[in-house]
Order: structure tokens, then sequence, then C-alpha cells
């Protein structure tokens, strides 16, 4: 019996490699569960009665076994990371307990609740449920109700589903409250030691204006050489958030702040992010600060980097700044223009030495008290904006470079680099073919190449009806930026070397970078060989909350369009795909999606993959990406997030034609091919 165990380990190590691999769980309706591994090109299936607890989206141990076929199968040994701990559903009471059936398309088990962790909710209320242990084999999880849900209110409860099926619990846990709640609101002399003094320097923010939580300021000082000297100051979290604290370890696992339309998920209690941190003006706040000696011409002539305390003396939204930009008026104006001239100068070189100049605009809800939409606001990066961004980009990208010139134990600090790698050469073919079709020409000879073609593009596609079309699809073509210890280089933004470093209140990665600065300032540098572990993490956190965003627009998109229904609107082709073409209003920016089906009384048509477009077999109708349609809107469906479109045809013609003559002419062309 033993050689056989022994033979069947043998043939298993030989066939997988590893008879113990890592992997996320994906798990269908029908409760079968499949995990995908880094190092196994097939997915593995798990049987319902091997998933041991494991649920949705886990990261899990699982041990390789025989199966039938040639189809790999395993059992899960243990739950590594739990995708999320809070869920939606109803209660069930019972006499002295009560049970919490969760929400879900995926199975999972019931929930058990003790009276004591109901928080008064009652039978059949709908609630949130935090799963507090998750139990051994056989036995049900035990949960606390974190939240009962205002059965008037589907907004907030549509809100909270999104964040918890993306992974972000709806509250931060009583432990991790208790130790920011226990944080000294006063500076003491302690924290003062080994910081530079700056709270006599004109200092101030420019945020949104509905911003909170500050966590960069701006100094400014005319040297007596003709240069500036602009600090570029942070707040300081990580001397509030200490490692392997029950608030570091939350603020770790979320790794970033979501923003949804009507509400902030912050990654730190508000205690921290919206007071001890934020840099509100007429306040001492702690800081880390690069400090850059700019000549007029914009050109970086020294920098300084370390710890400090700034006293801001006033909070501009970005609205009064460019109305000092535009009119030369108003509040601390010359020091404003100035920094202004210095950003736009950076902004110029920036671009002429390699960075690619997409284009941003922001689509935001107007809402009522109750969260609903009651209307559209597009709000574009103006000089305001820039100004800020320009100078937070060169303290991160000087971070960067600074900590990469360390070596420790003759090898590179490991690191959060931010990088974005260089364009696939065959994902860019598609669209350059595109792109000719409107007289654009591109050079996909070298990665600069690429990046003087876009920009090339970008220049003379500015107001031209395609121009939305051709950023998107640029964008898309490119590699999606995240962390790594492999510095490659961020290819968007032409920096060979670049971090985060400027927003700690939101990002993770930023109060990693702040560590690792500390500690390369003192000497005292303990590499973390297990940074790389913690970019993927954060990358991954960062992906979610981006899915999270766009989820809880989509749902404000069909929510306000359902208003709408059976109304025509003006729209753009955005996108399309061999069932359909999905279209972006122009007034409202919202996406719905036209089904192929609702075309076939026209025609017949097949997908064009590398036009973009949807061409009619008889008529030669070609629906492409980018065109002018006029829709109407057909449903608007909540639950699945959907809006419905159908394509209203132009004076009831078709290139000339009304659509029974095309219909009839179709008609007769396929016949006389035939």
């Amino acid at each position: 019996m033993g050689r056989k165990n022994s033979k069947k380990q043998k043939k298993r190590k030989s066939s997988f490699g590893e008879k113990i691999v890592k992997g996320v769980m994906e798990i269908t309706r029908s409760g079968m569960g499949f995990v995908t591994a880094d190092n196994i090109e097939s997915d593995i299936l798990i049987h319902q009665s091997d998933l041991n607890s494991a649920l949705h989206g886990d990261i899990v141990r699982v041990l390789l076994k025989e199966g039938k076929g040639r189809r790999l199968q395993g059992i899960v040994t243990g739950v590594i990371e739990r995708k999320r701990s809070e869920f939606i559903g109803h209660l069930e009471m019972n006499t002295g307990f009560a049970f919490f059936i969760p929400e879900s398309d995926k199975p999972m088990p019931d929930i058990f609740i003790p009276l004591s962790n109901s928080s008064k909710a009652k039978d059949n209320d709908r609630v949130v449920v935090r799963i507090t242990d998750w139990g051994k084999k056989g036995k049900r999880p035990v949960g606390e109700v974190v939240s009962i849900l205002d059965p008037g209110n589907a907004n907030d409860a549509a809100m909270k589903e999104i964040l918890l099926e993306n992974g972000f619990p709806i509250e931060l846990t009583p432990d991790v409250l208790e130790v920011a709640a226990r944080l000294p609101d006063i500076i003491s002399k302690d924290d003062l030691k080994n910081r530079k003094d700056l709270r006599k320097i004109l200092t101030f923010t420019i945020d949104p204006a509905d911003a909170k939580d500050f966590d960069d300021a701006i100094s400014f000082t005319k040297l007596k050489n003709g240069n500036f000297e602009v600090g570029v100051h942070i707040a300081d979290v990580s001397h509030y958030v200490v490692p392997d604290t029950a608030l570091d370890k939350a603020a770790y696992q979320k790794a970033t702040s979501v923003y949804l339309p009507d509400r902030v998920n912050p990654m730190l209690p508000e205690h921290i992010s919206n007071e001890l941190c934020s840099l509100r003006p007429d306040e001492d706040k702690l800081t880390f600060t690069a400090n850059f000696e700019i000549a007029p011409d914009s050109e970086v002539k020294q920098f300084w980097l370390g710890k400090t305390i700034i006293h801001s003396d006033t909070r501009f939204n970005y609205e009064e700044v460019q109305k000092i930009i535009e009119s030369g008026t108003g509040l601390h104006q010359e020091e404003i223009l100035i920094l202004n001239g210095l950003a736009q100068k950076m902004r110029r070189k920036r671009f002429e030495n390699g960075a690619i100049n997409f284009s941003s605009q922001e689509v935001r809800f107007r809402l009522d008290e109750k969260g609903d939409p009651i209307g559209i606001e597009i709000k574009e990066s103006k000089e305001a904006h820039q100004l800020i961004e320009e100078f937070m980009l060169l303290a991160n990208r000087t971070v960067a470079e600074f900590i990469s010139k360390i070596i420790v134990n003759n090898k590179p600090v490991p690191f959060p680099y931010r990088i974005h790698d260089d364009p696939d050469k065959e994902k860019l073919i598609p669209f350059v073919s595109f792109a000719k079709k409107f007289g654009y020409q591109f050079d996909t000879s070298t990665p600069e190449s690429i990046a003087a073609s876009f920009n090339q593009m970008l220049k003379k596609v500015d107001g031209m009806p395609e121009q939305h079309v051709l950023e998107q699809l640029g964008i898309r073509t490119m590699a999606k930026a995240k962390y790594s210890t492999d510095n490659v280089g961020h290819y968007g933004l032409g920096f060979e070397y670049y971090c985060h470093f400027t927003s700690p209140i939101r990002r993770y990665p930023d109060i990693q970078v702040h560590r690792i600065l500390e500690q390369a300032l003192y000497g005292k540098i303990t590499p973390d060989n297990k940074m790389e572990e913690k970019c993927v993490h954060t990358s991954e956190r960062e992906r979610a909350a981006m899915e999270a965003e766009r989820s809880a627009n989509k749902y404000k998109q069909v929510q306000y369009m359902s208003k709408f229904l059976g109304d025509e609107f003006e729209g753009v082709i955005s996108g399309v795909a061999s069932f359909g073409f999905w279209v972006e209003t122009v007034e409202q920016k919202c996406e719905g999606l036209v089904s192929i089906n609702s075309l076939l009384e026209y025609d017949e048509f097949r997908h064009v993959e590398d036009d973009y477009s949807l061409v009619g077999l008889r008529s030669g109708r070609k629906f492409r990406m980018g065109d002018k349609v006029r829709i109407r809107v057909l449903s608007a469906n909540l639950s699945r997030r959907q809006l419905d479109y159908e394509w209203v045809i132009d004076s009831g013609k078709i290139e000339g034609k009304s659509a029974k003559q095309v219909h009839r002419a179709g008609k007769e062309k396929f016949r006389n091919k035939k």
C-alpha cells in the first residue's frame, strides 16, 4: 500500500511539477470550483465537496490529484486570503439564534448568527453580515450583523453590494477604529525630532471643492539668485500607521480608498484621513517633503528629501486657482502664476521627452439628498489641475530615482515602483490600421517612435469627430500600469524611474514608499523580501477599486436614463462586438447596448474585428466605432446595471434610401448572387 502511494506521488510530481499549488478560486453557479494557478496552464477542477470553505475569489492552496481523463483536479487544503468577509442577505430568526441567507449567485453556506451578534435585527431584515469565524469542515461559519439596510434606500444597498463584491468591507472593524482613536491629536516635542521646520514658509493646498482629505500641499519661496524654492509636502501617514498593527494590516488589505459617485470607502479611519493627516489650513501638520530649487526655465537645480512640519496658510479649490490663472488676480496671485508657468514648462518638456498626451475628462453625477442622479457634469483637466499634477509627478519621479541608486547587500532595495511597460506591437497592429483610415500614420519601429506617433495623432485629432474614439482605442492598446519591484520605467509618462509617494491617505504603496525613504535617509534599510508579493496584492486591489467605481457609475447611468425610456438621443458608437454595438450618448455620457437582434429587420450583420465595425451583408450598411448614431432608450435594468438602446434610422433612411428600399434591394442582390 505504501509503495502504491509512493508511485502515485512520483507520478503526480512528474505530471504537475508540484503537488501543492496556490491559485485564485472561481465558483460557478452549479457549485463547481475552478482554480487558476500561475505555474499551471489549465485550470484545476474542484468538486463542491472538496472546497473546504473556500468561496469565490479566495486565494487558496490546492493539493493536486489524479482525475478521470485528462482533467486536472484538486482538493483545497487551505484558504490563504479571503476576497471578502462581508455579505448582503436576509436574516431568518429562530429561538436563541438566527441564520443569515446570503444573496449571491455563487453557492455559499448559510451563516450562523448568535442573537448577541444580531444588532437587534428582526426576522427577514436585509442586512450586511461579517463572518467572524469561518468554522471547521462540516460546521457553519459564524457571523455578526454589521448594519441593517433601509428597505426604502435601494441606492445605498446597491453601492454597498458593489463594494462587497469587489472585496472592500463596508466598515472598518472595532479594533482598527480603536487604534486610530488612541492616536494623539497634539504634536509633541518628540514628534519634531529630525524634522525641518517649514511653518513660516507660504504654503497652500489645491484640491476639489468637496475634498476633506488634503494629503498634499505646495510651498513657494523666491530665492536671491533668481530661482524658486518649491516644496511638495505630503501628509506623513506612516508616522501614525505603524507596521503590523491592526490599523496597518487593515490598510494593507484594502490597499486603496474607493471613490463611488455618492460616497468614499476610505482606506484609513476618518480620524486619520480627515483630521490627523489632512493638511488643513491654520494647523501644524507632520509631513514628508520633496524640496526643489527650480530655475525660471523649470530646470531642477537641486533637491532635498526629508521629514518636516508645515502650516498651511490657505485652502484653495481648483476652480478658485483656475480663476486666478485666467484673470491674473486673486489671493497669492504672483506665486500661483509663477508656479503655473513652471508647471506648463515642465509639462511641455515631458511630452517632448516621450510622455503621451492623452486628454482626460471626468464625468460626475449631480445627486439629490437620496443619492439619486439629477444631472451630469463633465470636468476637464485645466491648468489648475495640471499645476498640481506636474509637481506631484516631479516628487514621485525624484523619490523613485533616489531610492534606485541605493544598494544593500549588493542588491537594489526592494521597492514598489509604479511601472508601465512598452506597448505590445502585435496589439498595436489593428489600432494602427484603424487610425490610418482617418489619415493618421504610425511609426512602430521603436517605443520612442510609437510615443511620438501617438502625440502627433493626438495633436491633429484635437477637436475632430474621431478624437474620442481614437483616444479610447489608443488607451486600450496600452499595457496596464501596476506596482512592481522590477523597474521597467513608466512608458506613458516617459519616466525611467517612477513611484507613488504623494497620496498616502488613499494608497497603501505610498505608505510603503514613505517607510523605505525614511529608512534610506537614516541609513537603516531593512530589505523587505516580500515586497513583490505586496506589489501584486496592491495592484490587484487597485484593479478591484477601478471595477467597483465603473460598476457604481454604470448603476448611476442606468438609474439616470431610466427616466427617459422611449426617448431618443444622439450618441457615438463606443464599442463593437459580434452581438451588437455600444453607444455612449453625447450629452449624458451614458452607455448602452444596441443588440444585433434588433438590427435583423434591416439586414444581417457580420463583425469586422480589425475595422471595429458591424457590416450589413446585403446593404453594406456599416456601424463603426466612432460613428454618430441616433438611439432610443428601450430598457434600464438596475439589477444587471444594463442599458438597452435601439438604433433609430436617421430620418427613416439609410444611405439615401428608405429602410424598406434597402431591405428589398438587399434581398434582390442576395437572390442574384445565388
